[in-house]
């Protein structure tokens, strides 16, 4: 797409990518494939409207600007652009990037990926873009962060199976492991090592050997095993627990947390060299509340999952509603738990009705009587907290004393403690407060 008005540096750009055998298309609009080319001129409307159209339509798109570098890449990217670069003949650069871009394109759309994630949401793809450029085309350490139930170990199992390694995938839950025996169960141990190991046991380090070893929860792993983790990563050698012998062990690493690793080692509860080591790629995976667009899909493939259905059922629009305006603290297991609570009630092979959701899960019934007494307490505040004191069984004669008693609580608050200020806010003498505030503090309240 050209939004520069058939500038010359413009056309020898598109003469030379297609004589570098890239193949263009001009395009009236982003948005039409998984990668995209716009050539500007400066940072416009227009290129910020391009570049919103492309990522509404899931593609990835490189801004091209002229050669004197006017064009500024940081708020292009902003905007939305994956690669921003001023035209210097680079075509082998912008070829490689493009076919780079078709590669992530069509990992993502896999068997091993569509497998694990539903979704076609910005959210969701943003994250899995950075995913698989890590563990398909890097080598290092990968960390995931999010919240609980965002699908950390889903996105660990995708790792892993777009890799290439040859390896198994070994899973080390970091919170289910008791601490004295994370050691044995993390490196191995040899026989009698301590009571009770009376065989060889090879450990995850060793199951993972040119696989991947994933460590959920990370931020659990005790301060006294870490030097030993770091060790292995670094160098690929670790001992067993009660032995002498160094082994070796190759696997990618793939940690998991949801919690800020920064601030634990900023408090001392984590190894910053560590950190840093796994640390090599990060990935966020995006909590429910910013994949909206993604509930029905997943939704569907829960409930098809909680009754081994082949087709995705129907579900009436007041249902919809409720899936969509619901909240997910939990994420994608809070979703799951509510789908298989409304599919164990559904009969039959009509649509999913709003009698299918559980008394719990349907939403708060507004009577008209209650929306009056909202508004009531809404535009009188004040009769509002009378209304409360009658209800809790206080009469005339105390609310009048304990409405007097806040009032001189909050003038004196109000004034930052002046008496005299308080005094005249309320209309009294400023005995008349002294000698409210020593009945308070004689009465000890």
């Amino acid at each position: 797409m050209d939004l520069t008005g058939r500038q010359d540096w413009v056309q020898e750009a598109v003469a030379a990518l297609r004589a570098g055998m890239v193949n263009l298309e001009v395009a009236e609009t982003t948005g039409t494939g998984p990668a995209g080319i716009i050539f500007a001129a400066s940072d416009s409307h227009d290129v910020r409207a391009a570049l919103a159209a492309a990522g509404y339509g899931c593609s990835r798109v490189v801004v091209i600007g002229p050669p004197d570098g006017r064009l500024k890449p940081w708020p292009v990217l902003e905007a939305g652009a994956a690669e921003c670069v001023a035209w210097l003949g680079q075509v082998a650069a912008v070829s490689a990037w493009l076919q780079r871009v078709e590669e992530v394109e069509a990992v993502l759309d896999s068997v091993e990926v569509r497998e694990q994630f539903a979704g076609q949401s910005h959210a969701l793809k943003s994250a899995l873009r950075d995913l698989v450029v890590a563990a398909r085309f890097g080598r290092g350490p990968i960390l995931i962060q999010g919240e609980t139930g965002t699908g950390k170990e889903l996105a660990a199992r995708v790792a892993h199976a777009v890799s290439r390694r040859h390896g198994n995938l070994v899973i080390f839950d970091c919170t289910t492991i008791v601490p004295t025996l994370m050691g044995s169960e993390l490196f191995g141990h040899e026989r009698g090592a301590f009571t009770g190991a009376v065989s060889v046991r090879t450990g995850a380090c060793s199951g993972a050997d040119q696989g991947s070893l994933f460590l959920d929860e990370v931020g659990e792993l005790p301060l006294d095993l870490q030097p030993e983790l770091l060790r292995v990563v670094q160098e690929g050698t670790y001992k067993r627990v009660g032995g002498d012998r160094w082994l070796q062990s190759k696997f990618r690493l793939i940690c998991a947390t949801n919690r800020n690793l920064a601030m634990e080692v900023a408090g001392g509860n984590f190894r910053m060299d560590l950190y840093h080591r796994i640390a090599a790629s990060v990935v966020t995976m995006p909590p429910l509340r910013e994949r909206l667009e993604d509930i029905p899909c997943l939704f569907a493939r829960f409930c098809r999952e909680a009754t081994a259905a082949r087709t995705d059922p129907d579900v009436d629009p007041a249902v919809q509603d409720v899936l969509l305006r619901r909240s997910y603290p939990g994420n994608l297991r809070d979703l799951r738990q509510l789908a298989f609570r409304i599919a164990a009630r559904h009969v039959g092979p009509g649509a999913i009705t709003p009698g299918d959701l559980p008394r719990e899960d349907r939403p708060a019934v507004v009577t008209p009587a209650a929306t009056a007494a909202a508004a009531i307490s809404a535009a009188d505040p004040l009769r509002s907290a009378v209304a409360w004191a009658v209800d809790m069984g206080l009469g005339l004669r105390e609310i009048k004393d304990r409405a007097a008693e806040v009032a001189v609580d909050v003038a004196v608050e109000r004034s930052g403690g002046n008496v005299h200020a308080a005094a005249a806010m309320l209309g009294l003498t400023d005995r008349a407060i002294q000698q409210r505030q020593a009945r308070k503090a004689g009465s000890g309240s």
